[in-house]
């Protein structure tokens, strides 16, 4: 199901047949070294991970992470969306792409166009992020979107503290609202 179209992407629902790009995208080394080893080396395990873990935030949370497919040869770059994880008071949009599709604009392009979703459509007050401090792409991702510092937390069962960003709601996304559009 199709969730948001911008310039050069097509953002959708994952679906069980995406569970080939799902296990190469949870076993890229940039993936293990900031969202740790998901144990999803197998293409039963991806199928899982999707029906577990993924697809039911879809129904549960009416928002979820998306496939950001490109639109001119509908390749399969990675995913952005939102979530909300555990120990976070707010909405938490996460990215991630394909080693070799980074650089290119895609995760800004995602990005922006989910948080506008998540604000105009799902009228969420507050946006916010997480990263370590190591990942410098992503520091500067969440800079450029608008996002600003709020502390250090360390989410349940975790070992390592998490820089966590946050943003509100536009002024205009608040007060006037044309959700028949998220374009």
């Amino acid at each position: 199901m199709k969730i948001l179209k911008t310039q050069r992407l097509l953002l959708r629902r994952m679906t069980l047949n995406d569970h080939d790009f799902i296990l190469e995208l949870l076993n890229g080394p940039k993936w293990i070294k900031y969202f740790g080893n998901q144990n999803v080396d197998t293409l039963e395990k991806a199928r899982d991970y999707l029906k577990t873990r993924v697809i039911p935030s879809y129904e549960a949370l009416g928002f979820g992470f998306y496939i950001m497919e490109r639109l001119e040869d509908q390749v399969r770059l990675g995913n952005c969306g939102l979530t909300h994880r555990e120990g976070m008071d707010y909405a938490d949009i996460g990215y991630s792409l394909l080693e070799q599709h980074e650089g290119k604009g895609y995760a800004y392009e995602a990005s922006k166009a989910v948080l506008r979703y998540g604000f105009k459509i799902h009228k969420l007050e507050h946006i916010e992020a997480i990263t370590t401090r190591e990942n410098q792409r992503s520091l500067n991702l969440l800079r450029k979107l608008g996002m600003h510092y709020k502390k250090m937390i360390t989410l349940p069962h975790a070992a390592e503290e998490l820089m966590l960003f946050g943003m509100d709601a536009p002024k205009q996304e608040k007060d006037s609202c044309d959700s028949s559009n998220p374009y």
